[in-house]
């Protein structure tokens, strides 16, 4: 088969999960691509598969919506956009599926949509014709339009969402209770194999969020009404633990680190043999463990969408109306906070490079209080008592202020100057003219004063508009740290020290040190406090985006299968 390839939206407005999320809900993560397919298509497992078949064979019409876009070059490929709704005609193969969109058929990969939990939401706007024109019971189930004994078509719908959701947790407790005791139980108790260390990076905080999803299901479980599950009300449920969601955070991020480490282990075939062994003492599903380890990072993307789905067949007057709408812009946040953090911990690297390059650097590392570049540009200082302007180039970062001096032949190099502890310090607008602290006229200035000293710095931009974006610069840098207070983000030691260990062995000793382009890049377009829009969604995050198969129109290499890079 032909080339397939993932193309991003781009828009603000369309999600890469094919929802409605916003940009900043799009969840990232382009290491999590080359696993996702191996777990699964985001619609369901092998038990799925054979259910679409039968109705299928029954001569039902099964449809599903496209995630990703898939853009083909082949003929025998069929081609289409995320949102975009796809005849399933033939579920037969398990990564492939043959598909119909109006006129055109063709094969694609089933990881790239998911099933529509109402198969008969199309046909809604029938429905509206039939209800506006007063047409009865009868005249509906002459359309095949009777869904349920007695039950309207939107509350049958709602029941459908309200089933999977719960279907679908009770699914994901069971596939948490095989990794923690199929797996970890096993592997601790082999600790000529295993450190724990080694444990913690593979398998990040699972316990944990293994501990609260029993919590959470059994909410659900009390909320939940078994004959007649459209009136269930569980939108309280995701509200009460919006906050214990987070623990997701701290395993998306690791998650990378884990197949790493996964990936080196198996290597072996002593750890191919034991994780084998595992999966069958368990009596798992023919999945292996990087498969598994995927599904927390599935799950958390998933949220979204299913509540989603169950607000739009929930109606504005049903008890549990707000609480979803609630619980979904709950869960966005979730997401937004996921990837917020998955940035911060990408750019320390790059903080961390650019600290390296700098040169006569003096006192803690960047790292030690900060984690977050808010702006960066030129001013003239003036501080007392010397009050001489002096040229500098400022970086404004989460809790302090670094300034340096440019080289006068090598404008990318940078000498370390001094830093200004932002928590300490009062910023204020100066008018144009004399300035009384420093007795001289100015023009476009702030000034910075010190809560805990007399210190004063009397700071300059070129143009009026530059000065207005470092005064919003200094109020992101607060509304960032009380933010971070708020949530409990902080970096561990360990990655402060990863971060400055890796930068250090870019910069071997004795080598000139510059402001390498891409970092003086990276920082003087860095933007606070969201990733710029103009950005690619494939640039930010990705949660559980499936992998691309191999296109034999460039290579072919064997052993692997069509799907796999």
């Amino acid at each position: 088969m032909g080339l397939a390839v993932v193309v991003p939206d781009g828009g603000p407005e369309k999600g890469s999960l094919g929802e409605d999320l916003g940009s900043e809900e799009d969840l990232l993560y382009e290491d999590f691509r080359g696993s996702a397919h191996r777990f699964g298509h985001p619609g369901g497992g092998g038990g799925e598969q054979l259910a679409i078949n039968e109705l299928i064979s029954d001569g039902s019409v099964v449809f599903a919506e496209a995630l990703w876009d898939h853009v083909t070059m082949d003929d025998q490929e069929l081609g289409f956009k995320a949102g975009d709704v796809i005849e399933v005609v033939d579920a037969t193969n398990k990564e492939w599926w043959w598909g119909r969109i109006l006129d055109s058929e063709g094969w694609f990969p089933a990881s790239f949509v998911r099933l529509r939990v109402n198969q008969d939401e199309h046909m809604e706007e029938y429905l509206a014709q039939f209800e506006e024109a007063g047409a009865g019971q009868e005249d509906r189930a002459g359309l095949g339009l009777n869904l349920g004994p007695g039950l309207p078509c939107k509350e049958q719908m709602r029941s459908n969402v309200i089933n999977e959701i719960m279907s679908t947790e009770r699914d994901y407790i069971k596939h948490l209770k095989d990794i923690c005791e199929g797996y970890i139980k096993q592997c601790r108790k082999r600790t000529d194999m295993f450190t724990e260390e080694q444990l913690r990076t593979i398998f990040g905080n699972i316990e944990d969020i293994y501990r609260f999803q029993r919590k959470f299901l059994k909410g659900l479980e009390k909320k939940f009404n078994k004959d007649q599950p459209h009136l269930s009300e569980i939108g309280c449920c995701f509200l009460e633990h919006q906050t214990d969601f987070q623990i997701y955070s701290e395993y998306c991020n690791n998650h990378p680190n884990a197949c790493l480490q996964l990936s080196r282990l198996m290597k072996l075939n002593k750890y191919v043999f034991f994780f084998e062994a595992c999966r069958l003492l368990q009596r798992m599903i023919d999945i292996s463990l990087d498969g598994f380890l995927l599904t927390p990072v599935q799950k958390i993307c998933k949220y979204p969408l299913q509540l989603a789905e169950l607000l739009k067949y929930t109606n504005p007057q049903h008890r549990d109306y707000k609480d979803v709408e609630a619980a979904l812009n709950a869960m966005k946040n979730v997401a937004r906070l996921i990837n917020e953090r998955k940035r911060r911990l990408e750019n320390i690297d790059k903080i961390a490079q650019w600290q390296s390059s700098i040169e006569d650097w003096e006192g803690e590392d960047v790292l030690s209080k900060s984690s977050d570049l808010i702006y960066s540009g030129e001013m003239s200082k003036l501080s007392q008592p010397q009050a001489k302007s002096q040229q500098r180039m400022f970086f404004l970062f989460d809790h302090q202020m670094v300034y340096c001096k440019k080289d006068l032949l090598r404008r990318d190099m940078l000498y370390y100057k001094g830093r200004v502890d932002m928590d300490q310090m009062e910023v204020t607008d100066v008018e144009d003219g004399r300035e009384k602290d420093f007795n001289v006229s100015v023009k476009n200035a702030l000034k910075l004063r010190s809560l805990a000293s007399d210190s004063v710095h009397l700071l300059c931009a070129k143009k009026p508009e530059q000065k207005l974006r470092w005064l919003r610069a200094f109020a992101d840098e607060r509304l960032q740290v009380q933010h971070d207070r708020e949530t409990g983000f902080s970096l561990t030691e360990v990655q402060k020290k990863q971060a400055m260990l890796n930068a250090c062995k870019n910069h071997p000793a004795g080598k000139p040190k510059a402001v390498t382009r891409p970092y003086y890049d990276f920082l003087l377009r860095q933007k606070h406090p969201s990733m710029p829009s103009a950005l690619p969604q494939q640039q930010v995050f990705m949660l559980a985006e499936p992998k691309r198969k191999t296109s034999t129109f460039w290579h072919n290499i064997g052993r692997l299968t069509p799907f796999k890079k």
